[in-house]
């Protein structure tokens, strides 16, 4: 896998040159997601499953209560 080096500094982060960032970089298929303090460790995923992901965390689906269960 190709990890990218484009990678841009969120917005809600704030200004300054701080380790306190999430930072997100693209591939024509996948997403990759990391911190800044640790670099070496980033999220793969595409846009398709965080969409999921996203949608599942703003409706509810996913609390502690919750995960894992349908209906």
């Amino acid at each position: 896998m190709t990890i990218p080096n484009n990678w841009q500094k969120s917005s809600f982060s704030g200004s300054g040159d701080g380790n306190n960032c999430i930072e997100l970089a693209t591939t024509p298929t996948t997403l990759h997601l990391r911190e800044s303090d640790t670099p070496a460790a980033a999220l793969t995923t595409t846009p398709t499953a965080l969409a999921a992901l996203l949608h599942g965390i703003r409706s509810g689906a996913l609390t502690a209560g919750r995960v894992g269960r349908h209906g």
